[in-house]
């Protein structure tokens, strides 16, 4: 499911020609924020429930390289989840389809007024049960990754 479409911006361009590993950061915080206004966690639905999501935890990996003014597009997939937690994960493709990047990621639902983690509210858990979902042994072939120098024997 595509959460986010946007552009290289010319100020997300570094010295190396393409856009800089910080932006793609970026462009996975933006959709995100997209994420939580589909879930119905806009400005108005954090104010209602007293609730949003903190990331707790992010796994980015570069694929290729984006240039200025290249469309992007970014899409959800969920991995897991629990009552106050999601496990997700985010391709970013470009307008071919090829994939960019990906950023995996771990979210905490938060009561806002108490600052503590605390369970979905039910209509944000109702449309989460709507996102497109992975069984753990279908996961994208990126998902689960561990960082690590492989060691020669």
């Amino acid at each position: 499911m595509a959460l986010l479409e946007t552009r290289v911006a010319p100020e997300w361009v570094d010295y190396n020609g393409h856009m800089n590993d910080a932006e793609y950061a970026r462009v996975f915080s933006l959709a995100l924020e997209a994420l939580m206004d589909h879930v119905g966690l806009d400005a108005a639905g954090r104010e209602r429930h007293g609730y949003t999501i903190y990331t707790l935890e992010t796994h980015l990996c570069y694929r290729r390289e984006a240039h200025e003014g290249q469309p992007l597009s970014v899409a959800v997939t969920l991995l897991d989840r629990d009552a106050k937690r999601l496990h997700i994960f985010l391709e970013l493709s470009d307008e071919q389809g090829n994939l960019l990047a990906t950023s995996e990621q771990m979210l905490m639902g938060i009561d806002s007024q108490a600052g503590r983690p605390a369970s979905f509210p039910a209509p944000v858990e109702e449309a989460i049960g709507r996102l497109p979902s992975a069984a753990h042994d279908a996961w994208p072939p990126l998902a689960g990754r561990r960082i690590g120098i492989p060691k020669q024997r």
